[in-house]
């Protein structure tokens, strides 16, 4: 499995998560790489924060985690993104990513 080292970094709180986000798709679900962020197409659309809900629902669902484990830490007007995972180490990160790029995970 390639290394995605450069969409993660460790911090004292969890691990940031790069992403560009592409709102109001068909569905909701993990498209791959964007340069060194993971895209993320979500079915929501960027108004009152949905598209953000979207964001932090999705990557919640699929780390296994409470959606106050999964934090936007800035772009929230942006589709570039970096979202805070709590609760697991980078390497956890990692191979999660690489499952949802594998078998592109879809949620509606």
């Amino acid at each position: 499995m390639p290394g995605y080292e450069d969409l993660v970094e460790e911090t004292a709180d969890g691990v940031l998560l790069q992403l560009h986000v592409s709102p109001g798709a068909g569905d909701t679900q993990v498209a791959g790489r964007h340069g060194d962020a993971l895209k993320l197409r979500v079915a929501a659309i960027p108004e009152r924060g949905r598209a953000n809900e979207a964001v932090i629902a999705f990557l919640a669902d699929a780390f296994d985690l409470k959606k106050s484990d999964v934090i936007l830490k800035s772009g929230e007007t942006s589709r570039q993104k970096k979202v805070l995972i709590k609760g697991h180490d980078m390497d956890t990160v990692e191979r999660r990513i690489g499952v949802l790029i594998g078998d592109k995970r879809r949620r509606r």
